[in-house]
């Protein structure tokens, strides 16, 4: 295996955009899997506990967002710090071949898992031959 097939990517910033909170903006890097039922969203935000995550659905946008606290405490004196704490914002649009009434989310280690059902209609199906 060579360095080109297997890169590690850090965390990237958000440039450019407008926003109303002091500190930096992460793009979670994201794994997309389907079956025939269904899409599965995984989401890496490191430093993000379940209850700092936001999800929101409006108008066929599906809004990602985390929180990452600064670790420590007031008693401490930073040294060093090579870990960027900020927040994490990711935007999809969502399709109506996704039954948006039962999409669910998990958060475990720092990876978010959305479930997008798939809407009957955008299901395959076979379709049965009758012979006479």
């Amino acid at each position: 295996m060579t360095d080109k097939e297997l890169q590690l990517r850090g965390k990237q910033e958000v440039t450019g955009r407008e926003q109303t909170r002091p500190g930096p903006v992460f793009l979670p890097a994201v794994d997309i899997f389907e079956t025939q039922d269904e899409i599965t969203l995984l989401a890496d935000m490191p430093g993000v506990s379940g209850d700092r995550v936001g999800i929101d659905l409006h108008d066929d946008q599906l809004i990602i967002t985390g929180d990452v606290e600064t670790p420590g405490s007031d008693k401490e004196r930073i040294l060093l710090r090579e870990y960027e704490t900020g927040r994490f914002h990711r935007t999809f649009t969502v399709s109506d071949r996704i039954d948006q009434g039962k999409i669910t989310a998990s958060m475990s280690d720092g990876v978010l898992r959305l479930v997008l059902p798939k809407a009957e209609k955008a299901k395959p199906r076979r379709i049965e031959v009758k012979t006479a």
